[in-house]
């Protein structure tokens, strides 16, 4: 059958019609176990009571009206993303990218309010900000970013996880206004940086008068083990990133500022048609009660630890094992060779993974995923990567 949709995506062979908790079901009704989550989106997990209830009633009253007329569920969110976060204020949008591209909007006013002509952003290697032509071209992958050029103008790339790559940046180049950084780099294969680089960061910040900008879109709602990966350090941002399981699937993102951040997108100077509307407000503060009150930062912490422990112990004997990293429910484990054909052997076994970077896995899995699940996760993934590094 001929189809009608732009060949965007190599998709996997697989459709689903339903899904339960971490399971979800495809057309022959073959369960699979979630260890992705829609891509850290459904941190609840699929079908999540809170989730539909949200839905349902908020369906019955009222879907959209646009920003031109007050949205008292947009204030409530707002309001609890500033308490959890420390930040100011947000602007509410319908995808990371979307999130991101407001945040590169922000640090190109602040540059031209200091008199910058051309205001430029330091991003790192390996980085991944979205799709859009600005977030494409701070994104740091050559690959997604063939055949797009031109790109836009004004970014500084440097390596991840390098402060002196940063000062020397600074030294070459007299229009840096911010940092865009991934606490943890995800798309670039879960890498996760020294404990002290993002104090780092914040200092150099302070110290240039630079805004400290950090793209949450993953890391972000619960997924490492604290509401944000910022919060691990101790340190607040002058502008945060949201998106993915903000909503546990319907669309929404988020961009959060502080201080001499949070003035600079006034009426006129940015928007969104569908931003924040009703459903998806009433949604995310069903996201954010839910994670509240079930707990689940300190489960994200203590199930990811768990996870890391296990596949350690189930891998130490395999040499083509690099390492398994984790943050949380993030977690990472690195061959010394390609493994991208892992998903399709995975996906037959019942089993929703990653790979990125093409040699590290990236597992999601949901944070209500429980210890029994936990075991299969491992046992199920671990037999197969045993089995795929010994051809």
């Amino acid at each position: 059958m001929t189809s009608h949709i732009m060949p965007t995506y190599g998709r996997l062979n697989v459709a689903f019609t339903k899904g339960e908790g971490v399971w979800l079901w495809d057309e022959d009704n073959k369960r699979y176990l979630d260890a992705l989550s829609g891509i850290a989106v459904c941190s609840l997990g699929h079908a999540h009571p809170a989730v539909h209830d949200a839905i349902c009633a908020q369906s019955k009253l009222l879907l959209h009206t646009s920003n031109i007329y007050n949205i008292p569920k947009q204030e409530q969110l707002a309001t609890r993303l500033c308490q959890l976060s420390g930040m100011d204020n947000v602007f509410f949008s319908n995808s990371g990218a979307e999130a991101n591209e407001a945040a590169i909007k922000i640090a190109r006013i602040y540059g031209h309010e200091k008199n910058i002509a051309n205001p430029a952003i330091i991003v790192m290697e390996r980085s991944f900000h979205g799709r859009t032509m600005g977030t494409l071209s701070a994104t740091g992958n050559p690959k997604v970013q063939n055949g797009f050029a031109p790109l836009l103008d004004g970014f500084v790339r440097v390596p991840f996880n390098n402060i002196e790559a940063i000062e020397t940046a600074l030294i070459e180049h007299n229009n840096i206004v911010a940092i865009l950084v991934e606490p943890i780099q995800g798309e670039g294969g879960v890498n996760i940086p020294a404990l002290d680089y993002l104090n780092n960061i914040r200092s150099i910040c302070d110290q240039h008068d630079l805004l400290m900008m950090l793209d949450e879109v993953q890391t972000g709602i619960a997924r490492t083990g604290a509401w944000f990966a910022f919060q691990h350090n101790n340190i607040i941002p002058d502008v945060c990133t949201l998106a993915k399981a903000l909503g546990n699937g319907v669309p929404i993102g988020a961009c959060m500022a502080k201080g001499k951040a949070s003035k600079l997108l006034t009426a006129g100077k940015h928007g969104s048609t569908f931003g924040g509307n009703p459903l998806v407000c009433a949604v995310a503060l069903a996201v954010l009660e839910t994670i509240e009150n079930d707990n689940l930062c300190q489960q994200a912490s203590d199930k990811g630890e768990a996870i890391n422990q296990a596949f350690r112990e189930r891998l130490n004997n395999n040499r083509h094992i690099i390492g398994v990293r984790n943050k949380g429910l993030m977690i990472g484990i690195e061959l010394d060779k390609p493994c991208t054909e892992l998903v399709g052997i995975a996906l037959d076994s019942g089993l929703l993974i990653n790979v990125t970077g093409d040699r590290s896995i990236r597992l999601l899995p949901p944070l209500i995923i429980s210890k029994e699940q936990i075991e299969l996760l491992v046992d199920t993934l671990s037999s197969l990567i045993d089995s795929y590094t010994k051809k």
